[in-house]
């Protein structure tokens, strides 16, 4: 703590410096001046904690210093040396928070203990002041979220109409009774193909990009914005004192619709946006809340990167009908023969048809039902898992609620098709794999009979075409030139044991020694009896 020491006479104010021990206790004495003025012009540049003063003193005496002190830095103590046992002078620093009010001659154990008070009162109010600094620290740090769980709930209709407006003032939201909003949910459009991780970075962008699109063209009683449970952005739209509900509604739903435009020109990627039916005050919020989420849902039937305004549900005229079964056939036939255009040609057909029937979002959802169970019956018909077939996209069939717009639900089923087909191919691969492995090892074991592709063909009941084709293309040589060679390496095995020519023969498959010399010397350029030695 510092020390500032002000007192006229020369020699006392030397002794109050120097004789008492201000170090020993933490005390610093950082100057000395003759009357007021000079503590004044001190108090500015040395900035003391602490104030011990004369209250006769020229120019400015101690009381009137006293109060220029309160009056400019509220936090420095006073302690104060009188030789005038006046009433009315501890009155006066009383009303001046003077710390203490000290009698001459004070000794100085008296004054030193009068100076450490102050400081410990000090010190006190510093702690006090850091807490309450720090309180308010946390709490402003802590608000936006106070402020959005406030939102939610009132959002969700959890609170009586009556207690509204006395807990937006609390938290300093300040709702009035008689405001009036518009509801509008935002969400990002999002792909099939998207990591739920990336579209949560991708809500959470949205919620930054809207709020510096609003901020930057309109003022801030003009909107309030938070976010719900599940991550959307909603913003409630003031409506005019003097405004029609459907020209408030109207001029909402042109500002979504330019919000949403900047939005995906700022992030390359679209939003849509679901708006209430009407406006109304803090108490019914929660009924237009659910009306504008009800709106986005509708981006199922109508498609991503527009505003879509509430509109009541209409009785449904009948109940739409499945895709024709000459679809899910041409689809089937598609697949068996691996062409890719006519699977995606039946898809466009089968989604055009369903396109023009449907009128209300429940016909889209029993639509896409009905396009999910057609793909799972083709699966299941060859025999496939549709997990392992699908992959990753096997969630939409689960829960197909999670596409949100009718451009999600066709990628769906494309990506769908393609993976459908993908499988097909690499089933097909695996087969012929298979095939050819039972081939070889058929070769290996009948070397010693006359083996051709016609009797293998039979005894795997394929087609011999289909068979030589399939052989050449995965071993890269005729069925034929392959039985030779392993015949000949057969031969020559034999030979390098020692055993007859005759007996390589008959362990080759010839019976007929002179034409089978004749092929082995064709084959390695010698008789098999030169070989022999």
């Amino acid at each position: 703590m510092n020390l500032l020491i002000v007192e006229d006479e020369v020699r006392l104010c030397n002794s109050l410096a120097r004789h008492i021990p201000w170090e020993d206790h933490g005390i610093e004495v950082v100057g000395m001046a003759s009357n007021g003025i000079e503590a004044l012009a001190q108090i500015e540049r040395k900035k003391p904690d602490l104030l011990l003063a004369d209250i006769q003193m020229p120019e400015m005496d101690g009381l009137t210093l006293a109060r220029r002190v309160q009056e400019s830095d509220p936090l420095i103590k006073t302690v104060i040396l009188s030789g005038h046992d006046s009433f009315a002078y501890a009155q006066t620093a009383v009303e001046l928070s003077v710390f203490k009010y000290l009698l001459k001659p004070a000794g100085d154990t008296e004054i030193l203990q009068a100076v450490l008070g102050a400081a410990q009162q000090l010190r006190v109010e510093l702690e006090e002041r850091h807490e309450r600094g720090l309180l308010k620290y946390k709490w402003e740090q802590h608000l936006p979220y106070l402020h959005n769980e406030f939102y939610i709930q009132l959002l969700r209709g959890r609170y009586r109409p009556d207690e509204i407006i006395g807990l937006s003032m609390e938290l300093d939201l300040n709702l009035q009774p008689d405001e009036r909003y518009v509801v509008v949910v935002f969400d990002m459009d999002r792909q099939p193909e998207q990591e739920s991780g990336s579209y949560v970075k991708d809500a959470s962008l949205l919620q930054h990009t809207l709020a510096g699109i609003l901020q930057d063209r309109l003022p801030d009683s003009a909107y309030r914005m938070c976010s719900d449970m599940q991550g959307l952005s909603v913003v409630l739209f003031a409506v005019g004192e003097r405004e029609e509900e459907t020209e408030a509604v109207l001029r909402v739903h042109t500002t979504a619709a330019k919000v949403l435009a900047l939005i995906e020109d700022y992030m390359k990627h679209t939003a849509s946006a679901g708006i209430s039916g009407g406006a109304g005050r803090a108490g019914v919020l929660h009924v237009l809340y659910r009306e504008a989420c009800t709106a986005l849902l509708n981006r199922k039937l109508l498609g991503g990167g527009i505003a879509i305004p509430y509109r009541e549900s209409v009785p449904r005229a009948a109940i739409v009908s499945c895709p024709e079964p000459t679809y899910e056939k041409a689809l089937e036939m598609a697949f068996q023969t691996g062409d890719e255009d006519k699977a995606l040609a039946a898809l466009i057909s089968m989604w055009e048809e369903g396109q023009n029937k449907l009128v209300t979002l429940d016909d889209m959802h029993e639509y896409v039902l009905c396009l999910s169970s057609t793909l799972i019956r083709l699966i299941r018909k060859q025999g496939w898992l549709v997990k392992e077939v699908t992959g990753e996209d096997f969630v939409f069939f689960q829960n197909n609620h999670l596409l949100a717009t009718a451009e999600q639900i066709y990628a769906w089923l494309q990506n769908t098709i393609h993976k459908m087909l993908a499988y097909a191919r690499s089933q097909r691969q695996i087969v012929s794999h298979q095939t050819v492995k039972t081939i070889l090892d058929l070769v290996e074991q009948e070397l010693d009979t006359d083996l051709t592709l016609h009797t293998v063909a039979e005894r795997l009941y394929v087609n011999s075409s289909y068979l030589s084709r399939l052989f050449k293309q995965e071993t890269g040589k005729p069925f034929s030139t392959y039985v030779l060679e392993r015949k000949m390496e057969r031969a020559r095995s034999v030979l390098q044991e020692g055993d007859k020519v005759y007996n390589a023969a008959l362990a080759a498959g010839y019976r007929d020694v002179s034409y089978f010399t004749k092929v082995f010397r064709k084959y390695w350029g010698v008789t098999p009896g030169s070989f022999k030695l």
